[in-house]
């Protein structure tokens, strides 16, 4: 496996799996995020060393859930804030813990980079077919009552969770454009690292005026920075998740690792449903995405395995 180098891959987008923030078991309290983030931004810090310009995505989902259900705690006091503000709001939280982390590690290496946060609004199409068919759950469980209360009340559409109790239904829309995207280039090429469409970036339409709106709807991550890689012309894009490889058959007794496959393999295990829609899939899609928009690699591994998946030693890697 042919390493790879800054000098090949001078730029490129890290993409922070949800695993980087909580685990499950976890609470998902601030010293516990700030742990992982730290272990996380360790080998961040040894790509932006060895040269590498590196713009950063993370998701956010376990982080919006708690922001609305300490709105719904609140709700009798503060007045709840829309979706779309959730996803600002925790954006901007992580954006910053993710800086803090960086900056220290890279303090630790005798590094003195600017890394900056840009909350990012990302344009989706208002006639979008994922509006009329909500479907990404968000936020608490609830019991079967107070799920018909809430959908009475407040017109959300809610599902059944997996016998867990029911959640609410929010629609996720393709990715378009990023607003930002010559903001963020521009701190890129001068030598800022960026952290940029946290969360899958807060969804916004273009009203007939022009005027952009924010909508209820949380956009997949892994879409968004892809649509970000491909705008700022990246060369790599590497996803940091909970496995070490991609793997067919996942879970099943022949399950096999994947260390090198071309777009068109790739390609075919998704139509063989090997990657599911929840965790892998979108990854995937993305992957083939970025590639197909020009980008020459990709990499999936876990935050552990960077370095060793750097020199060629492991992780999963698509041309």
């Amino acid at each position: 496996m042919i390493p790879i180098e800054a000098r090949r891959y001078p730029k490129l987008v890290l993409a922070l799996g949800g695993n980087a923030l909580i685990r499950p078991g976890e609470a998902g309290t601030l010293e516990e995020q700030r742990r992982r983030l730290s272990r996380a931004m360790a080998p961040t810090a040894d790509l932006v060393t060895a040269g590498f310009a590196a713009v950063i995505t993370h998701g956010n989902g376990p982080m919006v859930g708690h922001l609305l259900l300490q709105m719904e705690c609140a709700r009798a006091t503060v007045p709840p804030m829309p979706l779309f503000m959730c996803d600002a709001d925790s954006e901007g939280s992580l954006g910053y813990l993710i800086q803090q982390c960086l900056v220290n590690e890279l303090r630790r290496r005798g590094q003195t980079r600017g890394v900056v946060t840009v909350v990012t609004q990302v344009v989706v199409a208002a006639d979008d077919p994922a509006f009329a068919s909500p479907d990404k759950p968000i936020g608490p469980f609830y019991a079967a009552n107070e799920a018909e209360r809430l959908q009475g009340e407040r017109g959300w559409q809610l599902m059944e969770d997996a016998g867990r109790g029911w959640r609410r239904v929010v629609p996720s829309p393709r990715p378009l454009t990023i607003i930002e995207q010559d903001v963020i280039s521009y701190l890129w090429r001068g030598g800022i690292i960026v952290i940029a469409a946290g969360g899958g970036g807060v969804p916004v339409v273009r009203r007939p005026d022009g005027d952009l709106m924010g909508v209820e709807a949380v956009i997949d991550k892994d879409r968004a920075s892809a649509v970000l890689a491909r705008e700022i012309a990246a060369d790599l894009m590497v996803f940091l998740t909970a496995v070490e490889f991609v793997y067919v058959d996942f879970g099943k007794p022949g399950q096999r690792p994947l260390l090198t496959l071309t777009g068109a393999e790739a390609e075919r295990y998704l139509r063989e449903g090997h990657f599911a829609p929840g965790s892998m899939g979108p990854k995937m899609e993305a992957a083939l995405d970025f590639l197909s928009q020009g980008g020459q690699r990709v990499l999936i591994t876990q935050p552990e395995s960077l370095a060793a998946a750097l020199q060629g030693r492991t992780g999963t890697h698509i041309f």
